[in-house]
């Protein structure tokens, strides 16, 4: 399955329906916020309607009372007028208030659901994606949403609220005139219909390059040292040029793109002012109209237009949002391939201490290109199996098959008779032991990483873990650590030997007691001396753990019970430790 975020153009369209639904998935992390939501906007509305009610009272004051010299009105008058001016203050005050909080809740859930959808997805996802990118989607994407919503979104909705409200007084008061201050309007509008693709393509660039960005630097510290030993820093200067330029294009266009509507509606707010002052002199001086009520319409048009700027400059940040939620949604729609198959149909098996089984399997990375092709062998409970093979042959596939990282493209894998499918994520990672070719660890000490997990010793004392670790024969190993359990591991374990790494992981899995253990390549980086000692061991292990040993060098499985021979997609019985190195050397694939 193709989990790839970075889409071509005929890929896009075809998820153009779904992105369209990016509010829809949002919605529900709202739910939780609708009692701050209809306060905000209640407040919102008390605001609005001040801001309609002030132009029509200042008109009043004017006819009324000024011109008639009759200043104990507008004292009163005033006074209403600075009473309705506090009510807005308190008003603009609780609405910044309340969506302030609500995007920084609406920022942490959403997070929090992208962060939970990435740890359903498989492995596959994270292969075919750059990390960065991941990380910037979770981090910058997201803050883009929360600026919205905390300082946008409301004043959108008080601008729109006071656009509607002023279009229609000015109307009511008088029509004609109401039609020449909106006509400079709807020329905006049209003009901003035009421009709105181009506005959202060039913030949905932006936020891309962004993510490009974070992960080039990404991909190039994790391989620092093989910039420093091959002397090609200037490899690592001009891809992060490379993306940084990129980067500080699309962003300068972006810019521009934010900041393009403002002027268009300033011109559009003083053409329209212009044409009210002009019609409305000529309607006063045939005494159709009096001062008082134009001052009040130029109010009423300077209230219909300042919005209209406002929402130029809000309409960026929508845009920002919406590529932000676009982006975000790609991760939020994905749905992982590799799911748990209740249904699937138990395997009837004549010996019942078959432990494993691989029955007719294909693999394949990317669509029409097999990796392995109809591989088929059973492995019996409490034997040593070893799996050899040219690099790139197919072993550790095979290994990540095992242990559920990947499924099969074609066939059945059984777990002591079971569809390996059916077997809930914890029941597996119980069963099956997995040391990987380049083992990770976390930033802690050498006790959380190997418990991590392992929930069975988590309330247990260092001193009780050792007695534990000595009846699985696991000391000798920690006793390779300066501190034992208590040794800081920094960052991805860089403090530490490679072999170090793999002894951790060797005592995390072992102290789990799985039913099968597979070793990839996990004495590679390992001295001979420890080698014995892992395989002492392993040798003491229960008598039903299976043990699959994915190997280069035949010394390490000179004592395994029986030997697979994989090369070319295919699994062939070796059988002796001869043919093992026959086909090894010579390249033969034998039955």
């Amino acid at each position: 399955m193709n989990y790839s975020l970075i889409k071509t153009d005929l890929e896009k369209e075809k998820q153009k329906g779904v992105l369209k639904t990016a509010w829809r998935r949002l919605f529900p992390l709202m739910t939780e916020e609708k009692s701050s939501v209809i306060l905000a906007l209640f407040a919102i509305l008390v605001s609005s309607i001040v801001s309609l009610l002030v132009p029509i009272i200042i008109a009043h004051i004017i006819d009324a009372y000024i011109t008639e010299k009759n200043f104990q009105g507008v004292l009163s008058f005033s006074e209403l007028l600075a009473g309705i001016f506090i009510v807005g203050l308190v008003s603009n005050y609780v609405q910044i208030v309340t969506m302030g909080s609500v995007g920084r809740r609406l920022l942490f859930n959403l997070r929090n659901k992208i962060f939970g959808k990435l740890q359903e997805l498989p492995v596959a996802f994270f292969n075919q994606n750059k990390a960065g990118d991941i990380i910037s989607r979770i981090n910058n994407d997201t803050d883009k949403l929360n600026q919205f919503f905390s300082q946008a979104l409301m004043q959108f909705t008080g601008n729109i609220i006071l656009i509607v409200g002023t279009g229609i007084f000015i109307l009511f008061i008088n029509f004609k005139l109401g039609l020449v201050a909106l006509i400079p309007a709807i020329l905006a509008l049209i003009v901003t219909k035009l421009l709105n693709p181009w506005v959202k393509r060039t913030s949905l660039k932006s936020l891309r390059t962004l993510g490009n960005m974070s992960g080039e630097i990404q991909e190039s510290i994790n391989n620092f040292k093989v910039i420093v030993v091959f002397n090609r820093l200037d490899y690592f200067r001009n891809k992060f040029k490379e993306a940084n330029e990129a980067n500080y294009g699309a962003s300068v266009r972006a810019g521009i793109a934010s900041n393009v509507f403002n002027p268009i509606y300033v011109l559009v707010s003083f053409l329209a002012q212009l044409a009210v002052l002009a019609y409305g002199i000529y309607l006063i001086s045939y005494g159709q109209f009096s001062i008082g009520l134009l001052i009040g319409f130029l109010l009423y048009v300077n209230n219909f237009y300042n919005p209209l700027r406002q929402l130029a400059s809000v309409w960026p940040s929508l845009q920002l949002a919406l590529a932000g939620l676009d982006r975000i949604s790609e991760i939020l729609t994905l749905e992982s391939d590799v799911q748990i198959e209740l249904k699937k149909k138990r395997k009837i098996l004549f010996s019942t201490n078959v432990a494993l089984e691989f029955e007719n399997v294909f693999f394949s990375y990317e669509e029409k290109k097999n990796v392995l092709k109809a591989v088929n062998f059973k492995l019996q409970q409490g034997k040593t199996y070893a799996f050899v093979g040219p690099t790139g042959g197919g072993k550790t596939t095979i290994a990540s098959l095992m242990a559920r990282l990947y499924d099969p493209s074609g066939g059945t894998i059984y777990l002591e008779g079971k569809d390996l499918r059916c077997y809930k994520p914890v029941e597996r990672a119980q069963k099956i032991g997995f040391i990987l070719q380049e083992p990770f660890l976390f930033s802690g000490t050498v006790r959380e990483n190997i418990l991590y997990g392992n929930e069975k010793y988590f309330q247990q004392t260092n001193d009780d873990l050792i007695k534990v670790l000595e009846e699985a024969n696991l000391t000798k190993l920690l006793s390779r650590f300066s501190k034992g359990l208590d040794t800081r591991i920094i960052s991805s374990g860089d403090a530490i030997s490679l072999g170090q790494k793999q002894l951790i992981a060797f005592i995390r899995a072992v102290l789990r007691n799985p039913d099968i253990l597979i070793l990839d390549e996990a004495t590679a980086n390992i001295d001979t001396v420890t080698e014995q000692l892992l395989e002492e061991i392993i040798n003491k292990l229960p008598k039903k753990t299976t043990k699959i040993i994915i190997a280069h060098r035949l010394n390490t499985i000179e004592n395994a019970d029986d030997i697979f021979f994989v090369n070319g997609g295919e699994v062939a019985h070796a059988g002796s430790m001869q043919q093992a190195m026959d086909m090894l050397l010579h390249g033969e694939r034998k039955s």
